[in-house]
């Protein structure tokens, strides 16, 4: 489920997106936050993120630490 709410992830939270290649696929891609790029508090499709590879997408799960 895509990460629709911009108060639900901040900068240095280890993810996965859905880069704009892998919108047909559905591959996702792991890194971690540098910059949140969505302006919008909501966005439908997934809140887009710069991971701190330099990689853009849209924020589709959050990376929870064991």
């Amino acid at each position: 489920m895509p990460i629709q709410n911009r108060t639900d992830i901040k900068p240095g939270l280890a993810v996965e997106i859905i880069l704009k290649a892998d919108q047909r696929t559905g591959s996702l891609t792991r890194g971690i936050v540098a910059e949140i790029l969505t302006n919008s508090s909501f966005h439908p499709h997934g809140i887009k993120v710069r991971l701190e590879d330099g990689r853009v997408g849209r924020g589709q799960n959050i990376i929870l630490k064991k």
